[in-house]
């Protein structure tokens, strides 16, 4: 009895750590997206909208997933690609306009045309389950974009750059479209219009390799929008093959590891970190193996010694020999790349001549093997002080903020959360590291910490 009682409370406490999830299935919305799909050729019945706790909108399986198996087959005829753009009604304008627009630009084109349109729109069922908005990083106001950490942040202003311009530049193609309709196309495809559907193709559409139109620019043509298959979440330990198989004409996706009857089907969108998927997609993976806390020049040196005259030349150095990238704290503690650089950065004048057995993982001394691995806990210390500022001020950003906001704040939260984790992990991995009787152990971090 009380072993069995034992099962039932191990079982009762897995199903309160399960995500919850309530079905969309019969919402309208995705009852007229099932029926519009089926019509063009879509017969899947073993995935159903839903809404999880933990994720959001999602798909359940309503059956048992085994390895290898097909988890969603779509039709090309249910995909939305620069060929299905240039068949509509815009195909005339896009083909006779010099120069040629990018296939991005013509399917954001396709979307906010389509969206204007509403019930009369082709493809009416499928805007209609779109996000309204997004958290993606061309969303953020000013005061949102300063929380993110200092990488991120750089990024993110290219990002917004690079669309801001892309949106402009595109302003007299917008213009020629006036005949198809009514009102200025200056009130249609205003910048938020722009920014909803460009996010609506970088964050939903699937890789997918086209021929080269002669009536678009010369930019790779590899998007294509997937109804249905594009509600699939990303889980970062999920394996799965996709792709559109030429012998179906279907774009597929094929499950490794399979998937248990009535839990959230995954894919997974590649081995990315968090700030590539914030950026990206605008989201976070909560445990995320791939995620990495990033260390850039300017924190570097905040933490270096200015006395050190010879700073500058390892600095030319490292930068000479590309060892200034990709510098990280991740889940198992420092890279080995952080550490060999500040392995370099502990040499002193008559010890570079010993750089290359430092770069094969060769310790130099007692003394800079502690200074790099001191130098190590002060970066990640600077970085968790960064962190947990940022945290405060987003809180006080919430007040009064409306849900749109609070979103875009949560998803920043959720990546500064579990940033947060990684920094702590290393600091402890770091103190290991030090001999009991350094002088290192005694230092100003763990001062700082009290």
């Amino acid at each position: 009895m009380k072993n069995s009682r034992g099962r039932r409370a191990r079982k009762k406490r897995r199903k309160r750590e399960e995500a919850q999830s309530v079905t969309l299935s019969h919402e309208a919305p995705f009852v007229d997206l099932r029926r519009w799909l089926t019509k063009k050729g879509f017969n899947s019945q073993s995935l159903i909208p839903a809404n999880f706790s933990d994720t959001g909108r999602g798909l359940m399986s309503t059956q048992p997933i085994k390895a290898n198996d097909v988890v969603i087959s779509l039709p090309e005829r249910c995909l939305l690609t620069t060929s299905t753009v240039l068949k509509s009604y815009l195909g005339e304008y896009i083909k006779r306009w010099k120069p040629s627009v990018s296939p991005l630009v013509a399917l954001c084109t396709f979307l906010i045309a389509e969206r204007h349109y509403g019930e009369a729109a082709d493809w009416s069922p499928y805007i209609r389950v779109l996000p309204k908005s997004y958290t993606c990083p061309v969303y953020f106001s000013a005061d949102i974009m300063e929380l993110l950490p200092r990488d991120v942040w750089k990024k993110a202003v290219e990002q917004k750059e690079r669309f801001q311009e892309l949106y402009f530049s595109s302003q007299p193609f917008f213009l020629s479209l006036q005949p198809l309709f009514t009102q200025p196309v200056e009130n249609l495809f205003t910048q938020d219009a722009f920014c909803w559907a460009w996010c609506s193709v970088n964050t939903r559409t699937v890789y997918m390799e086209h021929a080269q139109s002669e009536f678009l620019s010369r930019e790779k043509d590899v998007f294509a929008l997937a109804p249905y298959l594009d509600l699939l979440n990303h889980c970062p330990t999920v394996q799965v093959e996709a792709g559109f198989n030429k012998l179906t004409s279907c774009y597929e996706i094929r499950s490794i590891q399979g998937c248990r009857k009535f839990q959230q089907a995954f894919i997974c969108y590649g081995p990315h970190d968090n700030q590539r998927l914030l950026l990206e997609y605008g989201f976070v993976a909560h445990g995320n193996i791939h995620s990495v806390v990033y260390v850039d020049l300017g924190t570097l040196k905040l933490c270096l010694d200015e006395g050190d005259k010879q700073l500058p030349q390892k600095l030319l150095f490292l930068k000479k020999n590309d060892f200034l990238r990709n510098l990280t704290f991740g889940v198992d503690g420092p890279s080995w790349r952080l550490m060999t650089v500040l392995r370099l950065l502990s040499l002193k004048p008559q010890q570079y001549s010993t750089w290359k057995n430092v770069l094969l993982g060769a310790a130099v001394s007692q003394d800079r093997e502690e200074w790099h691995i001191h130098t190590a806990l002060t970066l990640c210390q600077h970085l968790s002080d960064d962190n947990a500022s940022a945290v405060e001020r987003l809180t006080l950003l919430k007040d009064g903020s409306d849900q749109a906001r609070l979103e875009q704040l949560g998803v920043v939260e959720g990546l500064r959360r579990e940033e947060r984790v990684i920094l702590e992990h290393s600091k402890d991995v770091l103190r290991s590291l030090l001999p009991q009787s350094s002088p290192w152990q005694q230092d100003g971090i763990q001062n700082k910490e009290r």
